[in-house]
């Protein structure tokens, strides 16, 4: 009987994933385990050979020399989204991002024109979601993807369960990519490439843009672009509708409507009991989410600048669940729109 291509892969797999163990056990002279010998991996490895067909003896081998990385989970616990909206949004509306999201829009111009035309996700959201997520592929991070994935996993309680699923799914693409797992690096959380997907993100969303058998989102940009249109697709962006409109308040009344939710939950009549005021007309049944948002100017107390999120605000909190990070994507999409007019 024939081995089918799965099982081929599966072999491949098997063999690469051999071959850079043995080379990184050379160069350490031993392979010293450094995830210890728990139930929790143990469990893990049982679960990838019973069910995804893993061969164990090779399992075992990666996960002695997987690393768990402290600093992981430091910074997993103080993410930037943590911080005042005026601090954080400096982080991204700078010339040099905005400039570098223009001469990014020139170079890629092809790809943004028909990914844009295909999906109706607006070339400057796409090209915002990278210049917020990696600086246009400059920063994609510095860990190996199975160490911050193995740490969170196994050494995170709060969201060990999350973590468990994604190192599952990066193991899975790995196979399916024919890359060796001690290859990729991304951020602290796992996030991997140009457009920071995370592993079950990769699998679901991830295009193959060029036809050339391969979702490359670590060194084509044509992937990237299709991939991250892809994501705002698959969770319902809504084509040429706004995304979040600003409004003003007469007095507090507001307050009492403001909620962690991101979903929209109110409808814009009902703005007008709330004492606000929306600074361009929608159909009065409109879903909506009020957003507030902290700022200070120099040498003053603390305010709030209020938005309206609509459909399309509530899609990009799906890419980060943060207004914050939403609200950047938003605004550095609008510099780079208005810049790009005007650059050379």
């Amino acid at each position: 009987m024939h081995d089918s291509p799965r099982q081929f892969l599966i072999k491949d797999f098997n063999l690469v994933l051999r071959s850079m163990l043995c080379v990184i056990c050379f160069s350490l002279a031993s392979c010293a385990a450094n995830i210890k010998d728990t139930d929790s991996v143990n469990a893990f490895i049982n679960k990838m050979v019973t069910v995804h067909h893993f061969d164990e003896a090779e399992l075992n081998e990666l996960f002695e020399v997987v690393e768990i990385k402290k600093d992981v989970i430091k910074k997993i616990s103080s993410p930037a989204e943590g911080m005042p909206w005026y601090k954080y949004r400096k982080i991204f509306m700078t010339d040099a991002r905005i400039n570098d999201g223009v001469k990014f829009w020139q170079e890629n111009d092809a790809a943004l024109t028909a990914v844009e035309k295909q999906t109706g996700v607006p070339a400057e959201i796409i090209i915002a979601i990278i210049g917020v997520e990696t600086s246009y592929g400059k920063k994609t991070g510095n860990y190996r993807v199975i160490d911050a994935l193995s740490t969170l996993a196994f050494a995170y309680p709060p969201r060990s369960q999350f973590f468990l699923s994604e190192l599952e799914s990066f193991l899975l693409l790995c196979r399916e990519e024919q890359m060796s797992p001690l290859m990729p690096v991304g951020s602290y959380a796992g996030a991997m490439g140009v457009p920071q997907f995370m592993p079950s993100s990769y699998i679901n969303y991830a295009t193959d843009f060029d036809n050339d058998g391969h979702r490359d989102i670590w060194h084509n940009n044509n992937d990237v672009i299709a991939s991250v249109a892809n994501y705002f697709v698959k969770h319902q962006w809504q084509i040429g509708q706004p995304i979040v409109i600003p409004v003003k308040a007469i007095d507090e009344k507001y307050k009492a409507a403001l909620t962690k939710e991101l979903k929209p939950d109110l409808r814009v009549e009902q703005l007008e009991l709330l004492n606000l005021i929306i600074s361009r007309p929608l159909p009065l049944n409109t879903k909506i989410k009020l957003l507030a948002f902290e700022q200070k100017a120099f040498g003053q107390k603390s305010g709030e600048e209020l938005w309206v999120g609509l459909d399309n605000f509530y899609v990009i909190t799906r890419y980060n669940h943060s207004p914050l990070y939403a609200m950047a994507v938003y605004q550095l999409s609008q510099a780079i729109l208005n810049k790009k007019g005007t650059f050379p």
